[in-house]
């Protein structure tokens, strides 16, 4: 059974960094797509990142280029988002999801359970 977990949320003042992590199992992690998405209080969820085996560019949402950065570790089969230069719009639920039998970005179909980031101005 693919599951995912993220850990790493939390509050932070603005201008403050957090780094989350999503620990991936149920799947070899030798081709994969991992994508981080968030969703605020109101609004739909936002697509942020994804990673995919052997691709060393990464795509990213403009509202967080040059602030997050998305890397993976295949020993341990984590995918990390490193989020810094936080803004107080950057509050929501962080969530990743994953392709762990091909690395098309478009077909993340298993969802962690999300870790809350709140950032106070």
């Amino acid at each position: 059974e693919v599951q995912l977990v993220e850990s790493g949320g939390g509050l932070v003042q603005a201008g403050g960094s957090l780094r989350l992590s999503c620990v991936a199992s149920g799947f070899t992690f030798e081709t994969y797509a991992i994508g981080w998405y968030r969703q605020a209080p109101g609004k739909g969820r936002e697509g942020l990142t994804c990673i995919r085996s052997g691709d060393s560019d990464p795509w990213y949402h403009d509202s967080i280029k040059g602030r997050f950065t998305v890397s993976g570790d295949n020993a341990k089969k984590t995918v990390y988002l490193q989020m810094s230069s936080l803004k107080p719009e950057d509050t929501a639920v962080y969530y990743c999801a994953a392709n762990p039998t091909g690395n098309s970005c478009l077909q993340l179909d298993h969802w962690g359970q999300g870790t809350q980031v709140t950032v106070s101005s």
